[in-house]
């Protein structure tokens, strides 16, 4: 008889105990989170990130990143702020568009795991840059336009810092407090136009003195117009504050 309630007291436990996990798991988030950066949106960009969680503290995401054709972002503020006609006619002439994904691995350091608290997250991003603008430079005392226009490739790895906070069961808030990323770059932007002799130098010094940050370039000028080369390092920063639903 003992041996008879001691049987019934374990399949009576299991059964609670199997209840319970049901329970939990029909109740428990899933193991999806999809991502919007809210702040990306200001800068006319799209990006959006899907994570999957694949271990107790380990996740997956990409990233989709897209600003379609259109003028620079915050253009009106940047033209307030310099307060100067020439260049408010130059960011009225320029037109940008990009495109991007970037695969990330996280790796939660916190002891609650998977989508909450601090995390590391080393990301490979592959974006395409285009753009259209007249280009201005000074010849003899005369300013003169070329019309350029081409598109960058570039690869890079970086490392994203942030933190993931739980706002309810399903909503998250995931903070990208700093991702820089660093690797190549390739592409040309082109300009064709008859110049002279004349023309042709006073563009090459105005090349020469151009400064693009955070990559490095190479100009030829000739009698058929201009082509700048981008062919070396390539360096970016990634941040945002995405507002994530989980399932």
């Amino acid at each position: 008889m003992k041996k008879v309630f001691a049987f019934l007291f374990l399949v009576f436990s299991s059964s609670i105990l199997f209840a319970q996990e049901a329970k939990d798991a029909v109740s428990s988030p899933g193991k999806n989170l999809v991502k919007i950066n809210l702040p990306a949106l200001a800068l006319r960009n799209v990006s959006v990130q899907y994570e999957r969680a694949i271990g107790r503290k380990i996740t997956i995401a990409t990233t989709v990143r897209f600003m379609p054709e259109g003028n620079i972002p915050l253009k009106s503020a940047i033209i307030d702020i310099a307060d100067d006609p020439e260049i408010e006619r130059q960011l009225n002439n320029i037109s940008v568009s990009n495109k991007a994904i970037m695969p990330e691995v996280r790796f939660y350091l916190g002891r609650k795991g998977a989508f909450r608290g601090f995390y590391l997250g080393p990301f490979v991003s592959i974006a395409q840059y285009k753009a259209t603008l007249p280009f201005e430079y000074d010849d003899a005392g005369t300013t003169k336009t070329i019309p350029l226009s081409g598109s960058v490739n570039t690869f890079t790895g970086g490392l994203m810092i942030g933190t993931h906070i739980k706002l309810s069961k399903l909503v998250y808030l995931d903070l990208w407090f700093l991702g820089p990323n660093y690797g190549i770059s390739k592409g040309d932007v082109t300009g064709q136009q008859k110049l002279t002799t004349d023309e042709q130098q006073s563009l090459r010094n105005e090349l020469n003195n151009l400064d693009i940050p955070l990559t490095k370039f190479t100009y030829d000028v000739n009698n058929n117009g201009a082509t700048i080369n981008f062919d070396g390092p390539w360096a970016g920063v990634r941040s945002g504050i995405c507002l994530g639903f989980r399932f």
